[in-house]
């Protein structure tokens, strides 16, 4: 069960740095559905993604699977035998409501890790997903596990990363993030809940534009890099080995 997210309806007299903890887990779909322009649309290109690349014998990997939104989406779609989705988040609320929402033992088998996705061995991939998980790693480890993911996809695989963006040109950038405010606001969310959550949110997710991500991708090994999805200031790459 999902409960409407009102975390931040009241005045916080002490701002800290967002977690991942059991209230967030309780609100999450909610949180994301609201807050996320496109967001079911994202999961509809996942969806695809998994039938045209996913091939028999190989492994999908969801890394920063939080509820397991992504890997019950790539399991009702692989229509190959011998695959195994891994499903991996830090977050220990996560991981143990995830484990509740998935029946891992169904076809295709899934493996729900709780670990850091950088610890994570890339083997045998056919599909990996980064759903809105490398925007809250430290800018300088994420070349690192990109290359990873690039060494560790089998020949014809591929990436699809999410992101919230920036943008090069400051008008741009100041438009599109005061239309996602207004995006929130006609979703129900006050100007006190979203100004909270932006302060929580703001030290612990440096954010990249586009063009950045794509050197980035470039520099990791993918030769094939293009945008596939973008909602105001949310969007989707697909990288190709």
């Amino acid at each position: 069960m999902s409960y409407r997210d009102i975390l931040f309806s009241k005045p916080i007299s002490k701002i800290r740095d967002w977690k991942f903890d059991k209230k967030v887990v309780e609100v999450f779909p909610d949180m994301i559905q609201r807050s996320i322009p496109g967001y079911s649309n994202i999961l509809l290109i996942i969806e695809m993604l998994t039938r045209r690349f996913v091939k028999p014998n190989s492994q999908v990997y969801d890394l920063g699977c939080s509820l397991g939104a992504v890997t019950l989406s790539v399991r009702r779609n692989i229509n190959v035998p011998g695959c195994h989705i891994i499903a991996v988040d830090n977050s220990p609320a996560m991981i143990e409501r995830c484990y509740y929402l998935i029946e891992t033992s169904y076809y295709p088998s899934v493996q729900v890790l709780k670990a850091d996705v950088r610890d994570i061995s890339i083997d045998n991939a056919s599909l990996v997903i980064l759903n809105f998980t490398l925007q809250f790693l430290e800018i300088d480890t994420r070349l690192a596990l990109l290359k990873k993911i690039a060494q560790g996809l089998n020949p014809g695989g591929a990436l699809i990363l999410s992101e919230k963006i920036c943008f090069e040109d400051p008008n741009i950038s100041e438009l599109i993030f005061n239309m996602h405010h207004d995006f929130k606001l006609a979703n129900g969310y006050s100007e006190l809940e979203i100004n909270q959550k932006n302060k929580m949110l703001k030290k612990i997710m440096p954010i990249n534009s586009i063009e950045t991500h794509k050197i980035c991708l470039k520099n990791a090994g993918f030769t094939h890099i293009e945008l596939c999805f973008q909602f105001l200031n949310f969007c989707s790459v697909l990288a190709l080995k």
